[in-house]
Order: structure tokens, then sequence, then C-alpha cells
């Protein structure tokens, strides 16, 4: 496996407006994230951490500064160069599921399929497969509101998965769930990390984010300090590789 890092930024910058309305909502973030990690993003509202994230997931350009993907440098890149990036190497998962209501579990996991071209039988093995990552199968049929809020974590989960991305990237994914629903999706993206999945995760929740190996703290558009998380601490007891 290559030793090149997954993604870097250097010195990125994000301003909103111009003139006397402009707003540095990043003034200089530099941040490395190797293959297969498992980082946790924090910090208060308005601290960049979101404004971040959205350049991760090509969602958004910098202003200024250096996003490199597997060496490729992103800013670079056009919208459509942009967009392809997304589809081929990023999985997401959003606080409140954004499953289709009336949309069974597997036809929400094929969705994203559905943009790649992909055949009806293909993309339901496809979905099928994921929903057995899961552990979902025997609810495949079942719509939203049949499931519980941790099944429909699940559910989303596996909609991310289902392109196999190099990157997952989650938004609050605890969000919306119970204090034990929650600790089962960490859990489970603990899981799927160990599976080689690089996993970047936003939260406000000091408990979920001590699931990961790494925990990036950010202030003021900057990142503050970086820290290690349970799984590190935990790989390091034991011996284990991290």
């Amino acid at each position: 496996m290559s030793d090149q890092p997954i993604i870097e930024l250097k010195g990125i910058t994000k301003t909103f407006g111009t003139g006397t309305a402009a707003f540095q909502a990043l003034k200089g973030v530099d941040m490395t994230i190797a293959r297969g990690d498992f980082v946790a993003v924090m910090g208060p509202s308005g601290s960049g951490k979101s404004t971040t994230m959205n350049i991760l997931g090509c969602l958004d350009v910098p202003t200024s500064g250096v996003f490199k993907f597997l060496g490729a440098q992103v800013q670079a890149l056009n919208r459509d160069q942009r967009s392809l990036l997304r589809r081929r190497y990023l999985g997401f998962v959003f606080q409140g599921f954004n499953l289709l209501a009336r949309t069974s579990a597997v036809e929400n996991v094929e969705l994203p399929l559905i943009y790649r071209g992909l055949g009806k039988a293909d993309r339901r093995a496809a979905a099928l497969r994921a929903l057995d990552r899961v552990g979902l199968v025997p609810w495949a049929d079942h719509t939203p509101a049949e499931l519980s809020g941790g099944q429909q974590q699940r559910v989303a989960i596996a909609r991310a998965l289902v392109t196999d991305p190099e990157v997952l990237l989650a938004d609050e994914p605890t969000g919306n769930l119970d204090s034990e629903r929650s600790v089962e999706i960490m859990k489970f993206l603990g899981e799927l990390n160990a599976q080689g999945i690089t996993i970047l995760m936003v939260t406000h929740e000091q408990e979920m984010a001590a699931f990961a190996k790494t925990i990036v703290h950010f202030k003021d558009g900057l990142v503050e300090r970086i820290e290690r998380g349970m799984l590190a601490q935990h790989s390091a007891s034991t011996g284990v590789p991290g």
C-alpha cells in the first residue's frame, strides 16, 4: 500500500462575499489524512469545520491553497471533474438520513448506481451486498417508516458504501439518534474503518469523537489542535496497528 496521504490540505482559505461583506471562514488550514484513518472533526459553530468538509467532499472549492486527493490537485479540477471524483471516490452519510420515504431500503441504496448507468439487475445485486454489510438484508423491502432510527442510518451508510468509496464523509451521523443507537453506529463505523475505509466525521459530541483514531479540533477558521482518539489509543496499548 502506498504511503501517500489520501488527502492533503495546505494553506486552505475560504472567503464568502466580497468587499466589506467578506467573511473569511478558513484562514489557512493545513491537514494531512492518511489512508485508513478515522478522523473526527470538532469545533464550535463558525469554526470552519463544515466549510472544510464541504471542500473535502468536492461540494465547494477553496479560495486559495492546495487540496490534494491521492496526489491530484483538486482545486485545479473543473466542476465536472470534481463531480466525477465525488461519485467515484467519496460516500456521504448525513444526520437526517436523507432517505426517500416511499422507497424501500434496497431501492434507496440503489440510487447512486442509477447515476453510474448500471443496469437494474446489477444495481439490485450491489445494493443487496451493501445491505448485507450493514446487516439489513431481511429489511430490504421495508420503507424508512418501518425502520428504527439506527436502521435508517445503516441504510444510509449502505447507500454510501454501494459505490465502494475510498473515503466516507459523515456529517453528524449520530445527531438524530439516542445514546444506544449512537454507540451502535459508531462501533459499526469503526468496523468499516478496520476493513480499510477512510472515514471523516463531523461531530459535536466528544463521546462519539472518541471512537475515532484522530480528533481534529477547529477554532476560528484554523486547526487548533490534533489528538488521538480511543481507537488509536487502544491499538497502541494492544500492539495492534491502528
